[in-house]
């Protein structure tokens, strides 16, 4: 297998490809749902296309709570069947499928009563364990273990006192959601899937009551393409239903959209060697460690404005900081953010009335011949709905097709990472670069690593770090515009890297170093280099307003005050 490589290149000869021949399978929206369904319908031998009107991961999927996890709570809702499914699937992420991605992440969750509380959430816990073991993929996580308040405080002394009288401590996992998606989408296309980003679907091509391909625009170099496919499968999350209004049809469910805001802080704001999980009265609240910060998060409200630019009110900020600042000893106030991120969940709607409430089951549908719709669900299980969606295509195929396999198909990168892993301090001598450097490239590249260490080996100066992101090497701005598909610096700054939500400048003080490290490979001018670094100031500025409104409606029109590069 070949490693694919994401170049301008290479998605001008993806797009032609299927413009030229009749696909089995063309796959429209690439979060981790359709970059997965594009990997499992590759793997079968089916010819795939798989085209996204944006970036990679641009909507939901770069916007979650980065956690690969089974879903504590919905032992509560006594969803036995789901939590299994995911826990299985937390399992093989971990062990097999992407172990340089998925990490184990402690979690306390802070007992406030006594007696019967321990008895009631340690039992869920102890089954949770007992239910990952037996799932077969559960033993590379610790089990659960009980602690006295004082033992609690000793591993979490950012808390308060009279905030506990004891504490359960779990495992579950987490990752960099875009990365992954981004990884995905280069495992299918090393498998010969044709993908293309900023590559829009205008219409359905129809014969009769048949869907037999799509229009596809290429939004940046404005050819049309006229994509033939025996089947299509529509992925596109929240935008499901605007996707099925292409061939007039609603399909057999609807898809809310719940919105779910994060902030990020720097680490040595609340003093803890363990994430927290809290119970809120709508849901549960996290805080998870990321790296040198913390992700707070989340909320969970009905959002009804623009999809594609979810908003973030003082509102919603003030929500997590109050619920948050509960339970620590030193409050948390609005200067110590230094990021904040939207998302939004697409929950199948119908169940209740309270997004909170609605289900995180994922429902495939075939509503007019030609085309699958996959919808619901939740990161963890990304492999499963794909392979159901896949299912169902393949079911109208005439030839008789493979079963599934991404079950023992891991990510590029995960091969040999451990062995790379293990040998890092000899890499760090060999190449001059710190220990912890080469830690941070194999925690985000696996094995890829050694192509940003052949970069850095050909200009020595991609191995220093980028001016005011220190975290990251100038190489890994020239590598996701290289390799990793990123078209414009928000692609780069926003989900390549984290920089946008890591950093309290939020990215504009190595915006134009960045665009200048991307110019050669993108083919830019300065006016072009001008303009991206004009346009993410212009994003940013609109955010930070954004955040400053008092609800959705004024926060979702100062958000929309910074058009898109790209307009869609």
């Amino acid at each position: 297998m070949r490693t694919a490589t994401l170049g301008p290149a290479e998605r001008a000869e993806a797009l032609a490809a299927m413009a030229e021949r009749e696909l089995d399978v063309l796959v429209v929206g690439a979060g981790v749902v359709g970059a997965g369904t594009a990997l499992d319908a590759a793997t079968r031998g089916l010819s795939t296309g798989l085209v996204e009107a944006r970036d990679w991961a641009s909507g939901t999927s770069s916007r979650s709570s980065k956690l690969i996890h089974g879903g504590l709570r919905y032992l509560e809702m006594l969803d036995f069947a789901l939590v299994r499914e995911a826990l299985k699937e937390r399992g093989l992420l971990l062990e097999k499928i992407a172990p340089h991605l998925v990490k184990p992440v402690p979690f306390l969750y802070p007992l406030q009563h006594r007696g019967w509380e321990r008895l009631y959430a340690g039992s869920g816990v102890a089954l949770y364990d007992a239910m990952s073991i037996s799932s077969g993929h559960g033993r590379g996580l610790p089990v659960h273990r009980h602690l006295s308040r004082r033992r609690a405080l000793r591993v979490a002394p950012a808390l308060r006192k009279d905030a506990l009288v004891g504490a359960l401590q779990y495992y579950d996992a987490q990752m960099d959601d875009a990365r992954f998606v981004v990884e995905l989408v280069r495992t299918a296309a090393s498998y010969g899937a044709q993908v293309a980003s900023r590559s829009r679907v205008i219409g359905f091509l129809r014969e009769g009551e048949r869907v037999v391909g799509a229009r596809v625009q290429d939004v940046e170099g404005g050819g049309e393409y006229e994509v033939r496919a025996q089947q299509v499968v529509n992925a596109t999350g929240v935008w499901t239903d605007d996707t099925q209004g292409l061939i007039a049809e609603r399909g057999q469910f609807h898809v809310r959209a719940s919105k779910g805001i994060h902030l990020v802080v720097p680490k040595d704001r609340i003093h803890s060697t363990t994430g927290l999980i809290l119970r809120t009265e709508k849901s549960v609240l996290f805080v998870i460690p990321w790296g040198r910060h913390w992700i707070v998060g989340t909320t969970d409200t009905d959002w009804d404005l623009d999809k594609a630019h979810p908003a973030a009110s003082s509102a919603d900020i003030d929500y997590l900081l109050e619920h948050v600042n509960s339970v620590l000893a030193v409050p948390l106030t609005r200067d110590d953010v230094e990021g904040v991120y939207a998302g939004l969940r697409p929950l199948l709607a119908g169940e209740s009335d309270a997004t909170s409430k609605l289900s995180r089951e994922h429902t495939v549908a075939h509503p007019v011949p030609g085309l699958v719709v996959v919808a619901g669900g939740k990161y963890t299980t990304y492999r499963v709905m794909a392979k159901d969606a896949v299912d169902a295509a393949v079911h109208a195929l005439d030839s008789r097709v493979a079963a599934c396999v991404t079950e023992d198909v891991p990510l590029i990168g995960a091969e040999g990472y451990r062995a790379l892993w293990n040998a890092r301090a000899r890499t760090a001598a060999r190449t001059g670069l710190h220990v912890v450097r080469v830690e941070h490239l194999l925690n985000r590249y696996g094995s890829l690593a050694q192509q940003l260490l052949e970069l850095i080996a050909a200009d020595p100066s991609l191995g220093e770090p980028l001016t005011g992101a220190e975290d990251y090497l100038r190489a890994e701005i020239v590598y996701g515009a290289s390799h990793e598909g990123a078209r414009h610096l928000d692609d780069v700054l926003t989900r390549r890297t984290r920089i946008s939500i890591e950093t309290f400048d939020r990215g504009t003080r190595c915006a134009r170093e960045a665009a200048e490290l991307m110019a050669p490979v993108l083919g830019w001018d300065q006016d072009q280099i001008d303009r991206e670094v004009e346009h993410y100031e212009k994003r940013v500025e609109a955010e930070r307003e954004s955040q400053r409104q008092p609800d959705d409606l004024t926060a979702d029109a100062a958000r929309l005050g910074a058009p898109d590069i790209v307009p869609l």
